[in-house]
């Protein structure tokens, strides 16, 4: 009768853990269980992809695509937006691609571990899910760093189950996202890649990253309608040396002779 009478231990009080007063505990803990799981399995590098979660593969793209009537008074316009679809489709494509290649590199250039570089995105659809995929296909391992939001987020399938992690705090995740990170690469995306985006390019820019971190930002036709670099050096907002933090390419080829040959370095 004494047993059942006795309250639980503080750290098995799931109110208390739950509760406000407990929300330090719970931002620790998305901190040391990552680092416990990421240090079992040595990772110590990383090729972050971040992009647009409202994407998805050619095929999947065409299926739910339909052609307008002609007599449609908005026939222009859902022409112009079955365009981009498959345009993002594309991009989706290409992600896979360069995630595949750069996997497979990482596998040949590495002597003592299985895998030098891990592939790395935010573990949702669209193109989290394209880097992740490519990874899978190259026979590597890759992680996903999911979070909890209403809409558009869940972990993909073809996250490597053991580097598959769920957060509640944005700040954390992308702790994570900048620990490991020796390359970024940034696909066309809305509000959230681009607030990865500057934020990574902001700590460069302070030198609250010390090390280089070659950036490359994929579909030109995308981001140079999205954001003016040029524009920011032209008003003085940046320097000339910030803009160099960045690097515009349109193939699969050029961004991995550019990541390759300063991953090497």
């Amino acid at each position: 009768m004494q047993e059942s009478n006795k309250p639980p231990k503080a750290y098995r009080n799931m109110d208390f853990l739950n509760s406000r007063d407990a929300r330090t505990i719970r931002i620790l803990s998305e901190y040391l269980e990552p680092m416990s799981r990421f240090r079992k399995y040595k990772i110590k590098h990383s090729i972050v992809f971040f992009g647009s979660a409202r994407s998805a593969d050619i095929e999947t793209t065409k299926s739910e695509i339909f052609e307008p009537d002609k007599s449609d008074p908005l026939y222009v316009q859902l022409k112009q937006k079955n365009k981009y679809k498959m345009k993002l489709a594309e991009y989706y494509e290409d992600a896979v691609l360069l995630s595949k290649k750069l996997t497979e590199w990482s596998l040949d250039t590495d002597e003592k571990t299985k895998q030098s570089h891990y592939i790395c995105s935010g573990g949702g659809p669209g193109m989290m899910e394209a880097a992740n995929k490519g990874s899978m296909l190259a026979g590597g391992k890759s992680i996903g760093l999911n979070i909890s939001i209403p809409t558009e987020q869940f972990a993909n399938s073809y996250i490597s189950k053991d580097l598959s992690f769920e957060f509640h705090y944005f700040f954390i995740r992308k702790f994570w996202f900048v620990y490991f990170a020796q390359a970024l690469i940034i696909f066309p995306g809305g509000f959230g890649t681009l607030d990865e985006l500057t934020e990574v390019m902001t700590l460069l820019q302070t030198q609250k990253i010390k090390r280089k971190i070659p950036i490359v930002i994929y579909g030109s036709e995308y981001w140079k309608e999205i954001i003016n670099i040029d524009a920011m050096v032209k008003w003085g907002t940046i320097s000339e040396e910030d803009a160099q933090l960045i690097y515009f390419c349109d193939t699969v080829d050029d961004a991995f002779n550019y990541l390759t040959k300063r991953l090497k370095k």
